[in-house]
């Protein structure tokens, strides 16, 4: 089941633009290896959802998968070859926005080669460039 909203404010949401890097949730904080997204993008919540059964499948309750985006922006689109006019389309999917920085996916209680390979698999899935990080050790 694809993620999505409860209830929202408004239905229809606008695209907007996606400036600057993340300053919230760019840094590991449950697991100790992390997939970082290093450009900005939508991440529809198809694609978090096929890289959630992507990793718990490579994963096999070894560690603990945490997902660290939730889709709640709406995107709609009209049917082709409409004619111009009659209002904007109708909700299509739920999408995440993520800045560059931003982390996607956590691992916890893996090795680091086990983890390197997890993150590789949901790579191909996402529409963004990723990297992995390591948690920060103070």
């Amino acid at each position: 089941m694809a993620l999505m909203p409860k209830r929202v404010k408004h239905r229809k949401s606008q695209r907007g633009r996606i400036k600057g890097n993340a300053t919230r949730g760019n840094h590991v904080a449950f697991g100790d290896y992390g997939l970082q997204t290093t450009q900005g993008g939508w991440i529809s919540a198809a694609t978090i959802e096929a890289g959630r059964i992507a990793a718990q499948q490579y994963l096999r309750n070894e560690g603990r998968l945490y997902i660290r985006v939730f889709p709640h922006k709406s995107v709609s689109s009209i049917p082709l070859e409409t004619r111009m006019g009659k209002g904007k389309g109708e909700p299509e999917y739920w999408a995440a926005v993520v800045k560059p920085g931003t982390v996607l996916y956590e691992i916890g209680g893996v090795t680091e080669e086990a983890a390197k390979l997890c993150f590789a698999r949901l790579a191909h899935k996402m529409p963004v460039r990723v990297r992995l990080v390591k948690r920060r050790t103070i």
